[in-house]
């Protein structure tokens, strides 16, 4: 079924709705919210939760893309879930690497992931997303949105660990240096 007919589903709130998005994309929340959690029992609850969070919120905004819209939430609920469950202790996991990585450029008061759904930061990583090469850019997504490993992303795109590593520390130090000259608190 197209996006276009599952969000219509949702706005006239046919209980089908949720059974078309489970069946095109829970794949794929799935995957998001594992790489995070890395618990199998938590990743579905997040993802059933993508849905009740997809069925709250359609009709006030229809999303232009679908996946992304679903892959966002699923995303946030995780990393609630996440902070919610490492909260008393530090662990070694992907997403805590990947987190700390990013909260070199991006720190202050708030929470890395408060801060990215900012609507001003939203706007300067679309713009840096946008100004840097392909493969960075998927590299850039790949560690920092899905959370997978250096190892993950070099097996995945053919490239040494070392490169990925390179990549994302200038892919890092270009963000640090456009959020400085947006006047935005490092």
């Amino acid at each position: 079924m197209l996006d276009e007919q599952i969000v219509d589903l949702y706005w006239a709130r046919s209980e089908d709705a949720i059974t078309e998005t489970e069946n095109k994309y829970g794949g794929l929340c799935y995957s998001v919210a594992y790489k995070i959690l890395q618990n199998l029992e938590d990743s579905k609850e997040c993802v059933n939760d993508t849905y009740l969070k997809a069925w709250n919120s359609m009709p006030t905004q229809r999303p232009d893309r679908l996946s992304a819209f679903l892959a966002k939430i699923t995303r946030n609920l995780a990393l609630t879930r996440y902070e919610y469950y490492s909260a008393s202790k530090r662990g070694g996991t992907q997403t805590e690497l990947a987190l700390d990585e990013l909260a070199d450029c991006i720190s202050g008061g708030e929470t890395v992931e408060s801060v990215v759904d900012d609507m001003f930061i939203a706007d300067i990583l679309n713009s840096f997303l946008k100004s840097i090469g392909e493969k960075s850019r998927n590299i850039f997504v790949s560690r920092y949105f899905h959370m997978f490993s250096v190892k993950e992303i070099a097996e995945r795109y053919g490239l040494k660990e070392s490169y990925v590593k390179v990549s994302l520390h200038r892919s890092r130090e270009i963000l640090r240096d456009i959020l400085k000259r947006e006047g935005v608190c490092l």
